[in-house]
């Protein structure tokens, strides 16, 4: 019973964590199926939450920084760990991996209507589970942080409150750059982890129900999208404008990239 309650206080603490978390399970399953969702959301649970761990006490992989206990009782924790946080790096991996994916997967067509409907795209194993792929979700996973930590970083002025903080604060904001090397850990690992699985379930048809995935990798950029809007608003809402417009300025090229992607302008890729 103690279980059940800390879970629905955490619940009702943290209720934009699990919006996000309702948004991935919804996309996730529609774009690589329930059995996929469900390793996906597992495998980097577990490496997140081993992560945080190992780093709260050997400082590897994201450096020193200690949680400050200041929600025990409010909200579950895993030793000194709080359970949302780490409940936080399933669906970041998996907006930045659709966010990879819009700009790797192959047409297989031309918009009906070019310059206005967005090109179809194919599902191919050897493109979504490649290097370039891992690569490219690794560092849109990285980038998003340079968003996220600086401002959960500064939870005191507004309602996540001071959760953490690191005893040697970096140069970035604040935040050392061996956090952002941690990120990049923890997505590579949970990767190379997941994208194997991807390649046994090849054969369950239900992955493939359309001929294009456009509009389901979309979803996830949306995810992707929403978590970067709900950070830069608190940002700029607790007055951190110079930390804002960076996020702005690392975000407003690649959205018109991708916006250029998704309309055909890009150098057109293989057909699938």
């Amino acid at each position: 019973m103690e279980f059940v309650s800390l879970l629905l206080k955490t619940v009702i603490l943290r209720p934009y964590v699990f919006v996000f978390l309702a948004a991935f399970l919804f996309s996730a399953s529609r774009l690589i199926g329930w059995r996929r969702t469900a390793c996906f959301m597992a495998i980097t649970y577990i490496v997140a939450l081993l992560c945080e761990l190992s780093s709260t006490r050997t400082g590897v992989p994201f450096g020193w920084y200690y949680y400050t206990g200041s929600t025990v009782g409010q909200e579950l924790y895993i030793s000194d760990v709080p359970a949302m946080d780490s409940l936080s790096f399933p669906f970041l991996l998996y907006a930045s991996y659709c966010m990879a994916l819009a700009f790797l997967l192959p047409a297989t067509g031309t918009s009906p209507r070019p310059g206005m409907s967005m090109i179809p795209m194919g599902f191919p194993l050897a493109t979504r589970t490649g290097w370039p792929t891992v690569v490219l979700t690794i560092l849109f996973f990285m980038f998003i942080d340079v968003v996220i930590d600086p401002v959960a970083l500064r939870g005191d002025r507004w309602f996540l409150g001071r959760i953490y903080y690191y005893p040697d604060p970096g140069t970035h904001f604040g935040i050392p750059i061996a956090n952002y090397i941690g990120w990049a850990v923890v997505g590579f690992l949970s990767l190379r982890a997941y994208l194997p699985l991807d390649r046994k379930l090849q054969a369950e048809a239900s992955l493939f129900p359309a001929p294009s995935v456009t509009g389901r990798v979309l979803l996830g950029c949306g995810l992707y999208y929403g978590v970067l809007i709900f950070n830069l608003v608190i940002t700029f809402w607790i007055g951190e404008s110079l930390l804002g417009v960076t996020g702005l300025f690392i975000y407003i090229p690649i959205t018109v990239l991708l916006a250029l992607r998704l309309l055909g302008h890009l150098p057109a890729t293989d057909k699938a």
